[in-house]
C-alpha cells in the first residue's frame, strides 16, 4: 500500500496538466510513496497525444495515464482514476489547473490527518495565479443558502456559516472545501462509495463531505498553513449550458439530501426567478423551461457525450 494516490483529470487542457504534474514531482522531495494517475476525459486527439508523449518522456513509473473514450464528468472521471489507483492510504484529488505552492504538501497533509483521525477531508488554502487569496471553503448547499444567500447567513449565524472570504490562521473545521484540491482518507472515501457519478459537474465535493459527515461522523478541515495555486475555470468556460448543469446538479443534490418538499420549494423559487431573468436575458429561457420540467438528470450534459475515436 502506498501513501498517496494523486488523481487529476485532463480535458483539452494538456499544458495545464503538464505544469501540474511537474509541480507535484518537483515539490515532493521527502520520503513519501505516491503516484499520479491522470485521467484523460476524452480530449481531442492532439491534446491527448501531447499528454501521452509527455508522460512517456517523463518516464516515471509512478505516473500513469488512463484514457476515457467518453467525457464522463468530474466525479466519474475521478472514480475511473480510483479504479486504476494502487491501494493507498489517501487520495489527493486535484484539478489539473493547479500548482503546488507548499513543499511536500502531501506529506504534511498526511501527517495532519494521522494526528486527527476524526478528519476525512483536508485542503490547503487556495490562491489565484497572482498568489492572492481565493475562496476555498463553502457552506453546504441548501434552500436557505440559495434564498437568503451566503453573506446574510454568515452575518446571522457566524458559528455555523463561517466567513469564506478571510484567511484563517489555524486548521479550521468547515462544511466542505473546493474540489480543486481534496486530500481524502481512502478508507472513509471507499466506505461511502466515493463521488456520486450522477453528478456530471458541480456539487460533487459538497455531496461527498456531507455524506462523510452524515454516514461516518467524519469532518472536513481547511489547513491554511499550506497553499496551492488554482487557475480557476481553465477547463470549464461559463455559458448557459454550464449554468443549466449547475442548477440540475443542485436540484438533484437538494432532493437527495433534503427530500421532496425542499426539492419542490427550490424548483418553484428558481422557476420564478429565472422567468423574470429570461425577460431581460433571453438566453435564460432554456434554463427556465428545464426548471419547469423539474430539472431532471436526463437533461444533464452527461447524456450528451459521444465516444471519441482514436
Amino acid at each position: 500500500m502506498i501513501d498517496v494516490s494523486c488523481i487529476l483529470i485532463n480535458f483539452n487542457t494538456t499544458d495545464y496538466s503538464i505544469a501540474c504534474i511537474q509541480s507535484i514531482v518537483s515539490s515532493h522531495t521527502e520520503a513519501l510513496s505516491y503516484e499520479i494517475v491522470i485521467v484523460d476525459n476524452a480530449s481531442n486527439n492532439d491534446a491527448y497525444l501531447k499528454l501521452k508523449r509527455f508522460v512517456e518522456k517523463l518516464n516515471k513509473p509512478f505516473v500513469k495515464l488512463v484514457r476515457s473514450k467518453q467525457n464522463i464528468g468530474f466525479g466519474a472521471g475521478n472514480m475511473l482514476g480510483v479504479q486504476h489507483a494502487t491501494p493507498c492510504r489517501y487520495y489527493a484529488f486535484l484539478n489539473n489547473d493547479t500548482l503546488q505552492e507548499s513543499s511536500n504538501c502531501f506529506l504534511q497533509l498526511k501527517n495532519f490527518m494521522e494526528q486527527n483521525p476524526h478528519i476525512a477531508v483536508t485542503s490547503p488554502q487556495m490562491l489565484d495565479e497572482n498568489k492572492k487569496f481565493r475562496v476555498t471553503i463553502d457552506h453546504f448547499s441548501s434552500i436557505q443558502r440559495e434564498i437568503l444567500r451566503r453573506p446574510l447567513l454568515e452575518k446571522l449565524f457566524p458559528k455555523t456559516y463561517l466567513d469564506r472570504k478571510i484567511f484563517y490562521e489555524k486548521p479550521t473545521q468547515v462544511h466542505y472545501v473546493q474540489g480543486s484540491f481534496m486530500f481524502v482518507d481512502a478508507l472513509d472515501f471507499n466506505q461511502v462509495g466515493g463521488f456520486d457519478t450522477n453528478l456530471f459537474l458541480y456539487y460533487e465535493e459538497s455531496d461527498l463531505c456531507r455524506r462523510l459527515l452524515k454516514q461516518g461522523n467524519k469532518y472536513t478541515y481547511l489547513v491554511p498553513g499550506l497553499k496551492y495555486i488554482h487557475f480557476k475555470g481553465a477547463s470549464t468556460k461559463k455559458n448557459i449550458s454550464i449554468k443549466i448543469e449547475q442548477k440540475i446538479s443542485l436540484i438533484y443534490y437538494t432532493h437527495k439530501h433534503f427530500g421532496w418538499v425542499h426539492y419542490k420549494l427550490l424548483l418553484i423559487y428558481f422557476s420564478v426567478r429565472y422567468f423574470f431573468t429570461s425577460i431581460f436575458k433571453p438566453a435564460y429561457w432554456k434554463l427556465f423551461l428545464i426548471l419547469l420540467q423539474g430539472a431532471p438528470l436526463s437533461k444533464s450534459l452527461k447524456h450528451n457525450q459521444k465516444i471519441v475515436e482514436e
